[in-house]
């Protein structure tokens, strides 16, 4: 459910009681002012006479957390899953005395009775769709005393979804709704099983821009979650949270939710020495989603973004010795904020929302002029690679020096001004999936006598990324000047135990080295950044990726491909942060020769100002093929015409509208197959696009079904397909494998034999 800030209601809301109205004043709410979330008994058997006395004995019933219900009923705040005709409910409710105008406080749907000690004070026909407050009469209000009571609930579901929760609560001082938990399952990756707080993401987290001198500051952390008005750090902590693990996540050891209306602190502390020939710089490859970090009392800076890495340089709020590093971050997940897949209340296509860090810290020594950033592009036809560095202090650089080789053997090297600097390879080893050539490039700063101030190792892959028309009049993709189909899953990147984190490094690699095995060629990146080392295994591996951009926000209607479409209307600041967290991806990630398409909007999530945004990353990266947005709502700009279609793919070819876009089918398939001991929730509907088979070889049978739609597709113009998709995710069981990786559905070997018909010539 969506909170308002600092109240379970709308601030003008009326709470409606048996006969009598309560006005709720928002002023009268504090933060301390929270149910708490304790369990109730539950059972879906018609109970025994007598079940809403207090003196029954529920202890053969269930345990579970409120509400009970189905995801996707409105506002439901499901903690149990609840999918029969009835319910019986039973807790124990402490009070310290009886307040003067007690109410209860429920969301049901649908015929619901409440009791008090084994007394009905409240019936309720039909359904609603949030949470309300009704006054007890108060002919029944001696049935309350202070400190044990009993609530006792019979809800009954007619029709559609289904909800219940109920609280007793003080009608003149209406609380906040209890904190939310997010799913506890027992599924865990083979490498989340390996995870422990001296082993934790341990890799060099910057490929692209290598140095020796850093230290990794994973591992347990004090935290803290207090209300939101907070500034200053707590006197106390709450226990211990394994960063990189978001606070939700089972790895990180928490797993609570964070509501908007609260602040997460981390704490830990680490030694530094200060020196006058360096700086300490403080990176934080992804935080959700504002943060600000503190370094012995003192802010160091401020970030607002979820899905890039940032750093600071702390170098002045140092002493030497011991630090103390404290992190302060907000996530009001369901604001404007990008947010991609994350719901407070998932379920169908959404996830678990994910708070706070939730990949590598670490920190690093450099020089005092340094080098901050790397722009590489290649070019396959001259066989070229430009560097462009920018630097920190520049006053003492003199010049640079690049060193291009090929494994220890140079072939091209540079030295002078800084700049667009561009060296040519002869007879250059170009990138391709078939052939993924890198070279390594050293990059250094110089002073006046050659003394070196700073270096960096990185690395590149010469290709060019193009597009041209067939001898048939079909747009196709190329790649170093050739025609070629780029076949891939939907990849969402969520793990089962670290949520948007992967457990391990080894473990994220496990991906892409099995979707490279099962004969794919590129990856859709869905919804998603990832950490660095992730597109650095695709430019060893030769996987090519189409990279989204992270949604939020408010959307416009999804007319798909429809002519004619409209957009939503952003306030001008949400647009603006929309385009920082855009370039900043485009930024980070430009240089990676495995990325090949940009995608700045999917579905219609978050559509707005879709021309302009179009053109912006078409004179943004020219490099590189845009499609403006996957599944549509399609408008003429960039170079794809993008359609979804499940389950069997389709595309609604129309020669004129489409003559000069490049057509794909960037989502299609989803078929399902539940395997039994490996869902993350068995008491949900998982579910696959087209219903579930019924047998193994009924699932097989539909993937190769879709293929072959597909080829013929391609025969007829379509250059892409995209099969949804890597992994089962959460109540999602349409993966190739099952949300844990333990379970292959189809063999790679299997698959490749299989997906070689798109690479065959027409």
């Amino acid at each position: 459910m969506n909170l308002p800030m600092r109240s379970p209601f709308p601030s003008h809301l009326l709470l409606v009681g048996l006969g009598a109205l309560i006005a709720f004043s928002p002023a009268n709410n504090a933060h301390a002012n929270r149910l708490e979330n304790t369990p109730w008994q539950y059972t879906l058997e018609k109970p025994a006479d007598g079940w809403q006395q207090a003196d029954f004995d529920d202890s053969g019933w269930k345990s579970g957390q409120g509400g009970f219900g189905t995801r996707g009923t409105p506002n439901a705040r499901v903690g149990t899953v609840w999918k029969t005709k009835n319910i019986w409910i039973r807790k124990t409710v402490s009070l310290d005395e009886v307040p003067a105008h007690p109410a209860i406080l429920m969301h049901y749907d649908e015929d619901t009775e409440v009791y008090i000690n084994g007394k009905l004070v409240l019936t309720k026909k039909g359904w609603a769709d949030d949470y309300d407050a009704f006054s007890i009469d108060a002919a029944d209000r001696d049935v309350l005393k202070a400190g044990e009571n009993v609530l006792a609930v019979h809800c009954r579901q007619n029709s559609g979804g289904q909800f219940i929760d109920a609280h007793i609560v003080d009608g003149d001082n209406l609380p906040l709704l209890p904190k939310m938990k997010p799913f506890v399952s027992e599924l865990i990756s083979p490498w989340g099983s390996e995870v422990s707080a001296d082993n934790v993401w341990q890799e060099y987290p910057r490929p692209q821009m290598v140095r020796n001198d850093w230290n990794n500051l994973n591992g347990n952390w004090d935290y803290a979650v207090t209300e939101i008005g907070q500034v200053d750090a707590p006197q106390e902590w709450d226990g211990e949270i394994l960063v990189p693990f978001c606070l939700e996540s089972k790895l990180g050891g928490v797993q609570e939710l964070l509501s908007e209306d609260e602040v997460l602190w981390y704490h830990r502390t680490f030694s530094a020495s200060r020196t006058d020939t360096e700086r300490t710089l403080l990176h934080f490859e992804a935080v959700d989603y504002a943060s600000e970090v503190f370094v012995n009392g003192t802010s160091v800076g401020k970030h607002v973004g979820g899905n890039t890495p940032f750093f600071f340089d702390v170098t002045d709020a140092l002493q030497d010795g011991e630090n103390q590093l404290v992190v302060r971050v907000e996530d009001a997940t369901e604001a404007w904020q990008l947010n991609g897949k994350q719901r407070r209340n998932p379920g169908g296509i959404m996830y678990t929302q994910v708070s706070g860090i939730w990949q590598t810290v670490w920190i690093e020594q450099v020089p005092a002029s340094y080098i901050t950033d790397l722009t590489i592009l290649t070019d396959a036809n001259e066989g070229t690679i430009q560097v462009t560095p920018e630097f920190e202090n520049g006053d003492a650089v003199a010049k640079v020096r690049v060193s291009v080789k090929d494994g220890d053997h140079e072939v091209a090297n540079y030295s002078g001004k800084a700049g667009d600097i561009v060296l040519t390879i002869d007879d250059a080893k170009l990138w391709s999936p078939d052939s993924p050539h890198l070279y390594n490039l050293e990059v250094a700063l110089l002073d006046s006598s050659d003394n070196v101030l700073d270096r960096v190792g990185s690395y590149a892959g010469i290709r060019t990324v193009g597009k041209t028309r067939d001898e048939d009049g079909h747009m196709r993709m190329t790649l170093n000047g050739e025609i070629i189909f780029h076949w891939g899953p939907l990849d969402q990147g969520w793990w089962p135990d670290g949520l948007l984190t992967p457990p391990s490094d080894e473990g994220m690699l496990f991906d892409i080295e099995w979707l490279k095995a099962a004969g794919f060629n590129m990856i859709r990146k869905h919804i998603k950044i990832e950490p660095r080392r992730y597109y650095y295994y695709c430019d060893k591996l030769g996987m090519m990726v189409w990279q989204d951009q992270v949604s939020g926000g408010k959307n416009p209607p999804w007319t798909r491909m429809a002519k004619n479409p409209t957009d939503a209307q952003w306030p001008a600041e949400q647009h603006e942060q929309f385009m920082l967290e855009f370039e900043r991806m485009i930024d980070e990630l430009e240089s990676h020769p495995s990325i090949v398409v940009w995608g700045p909007f999917n579905e219609a999530w978050g559509q707005h100002q879709t021309m302009e945004v179009g053109k912006w990353t078409v004179e943004r990266d020219p490099s590189r093929l845009v499609n403006i947005a996957s599944g549509g709502n399609f408008w003429p700009v960039g170079d794809i015409a993008d359609h979804h279609s499940y389950p069997h793919p389709n595309f609604p070819f129309d020669p004129a509208r489409y003559k000069n876009f490049i057509k794909v089918v960037g989502e299609f398939g989803g078929h399902g197959y539940p395997v039994q001991g490996h869902l993350w929730d068995v008491s949900r509907n998982n579910w696959g696009y087209g219903g579930l088979p019924k047998t193994k070889a009924e699932y097989r049978d539909r993937y190769v079904k879709s293929l072959e739609i597909l080829d013929e597709l391609r025969e007829k113009g379509i250059a892409a397909g995209v099969y949804t998709q890597t992994t089962d995710v959460e109540g999602e069981i349409n993966g190739l494998m099952s949300y844990d990786r333990k379970v292959i559905k189809i063999p790679a070997e299997e698959l490749k034999e299989l997906h070689q018909r798109f690479f065959e010539e027409e």
